[in-house]
């Protein structure tokens, strides 16, 4: 039965990839010449190729033994995206980066998300693998304290208000936090190239986003 391993694709390879977000978008050309454009999925979904990154004998043996244990395409697992890993732009994670809901004076469970844009269609990203204990959560700017009022689950992302500290009705709730990507290969073969002295390398390790 397939399964999530909650471990992090090596690092290092990782740093070297390729890839980003993809999108479907149905384009139906009208007879006047004009479009009609719909969006196939409400989510974008990243692809990767890890293969850049491995350039050595110990990267090519770290991947091919994670590869083994997650049983090609089978088991999905952490990536760490270089580019977009973490709430804010740049620097450290702050309380103030990201919006995550409104409180009601009630609701005592908010999800974490990322906003991309903000003028014509912002996009809110559902963001499931935050990195335990990278998460700092504020209501009206006021910082939370971690296990006392407030938890994050780092499996599903979800914040938890702990007994008697659900926000207020009207309360802004904001999060800081780093993530990863869960993901799966995309491939059930390893080529893996032996020719050049004391290195190797494996041109092509595709890895595709998926929903745990």
């Amino acid at each position: 039965m397939a399964a999530f391993h909650e471990v992090l694709f090596p690092l290092d390879v990782a740093l070297k990839s390729a890839g980003g977000p993809e999108r479907r978008t149905e384009i139906v050309t009208l007879g006047s010449g004009r479009e009609e454009r719909n969006a196939r999925w409400a989510h974008s979904r990243r692809r990767y190729d890890a293969g850049y990154g491995v350039k050595t004998l110990a990267a090519l043996s770290a991947v091919v033994a994670f590869f083994e244990e997650r049983r090609g395409r089978l088991h999905g697992f952490r990536w760490r995206d270089r580019l977009d890993h973490a709430s804010a732009a740049t620097g450290a994670p702050t309380p103030l980066d990201q919006p995550i809901g409104t409180g009601d004076g009630s609701t005592a469970t908010f999800a974490l998300v990322k906003t991309y844009g903000g003028l014509h269609a912002p996009y809110r990203r559902p963001i499931v693998k935050p990195v335990a204990g990278s998460v700092v959560v504020a209501v009206n700017g006021v910082v939370q304290g971690e296990g006392t009022q407030v938890s994050c689950d780092p499996i599903t992302g979800i914040v938890t208000f702990l007994s008697g500290h659900a926000p207020a009705s009207g309360a802004v709730i904001t999060a800081g936090f780093l993530f990863d990507v869960p993901v799966r290969f995309d491939t059930d073969y390893l080529e893996i190239d032996l020719s050049a002295f004391a290195a190797g390398a494996i041109p092509k390790i595709p890895l595709i986003e998926i929903r745990p």
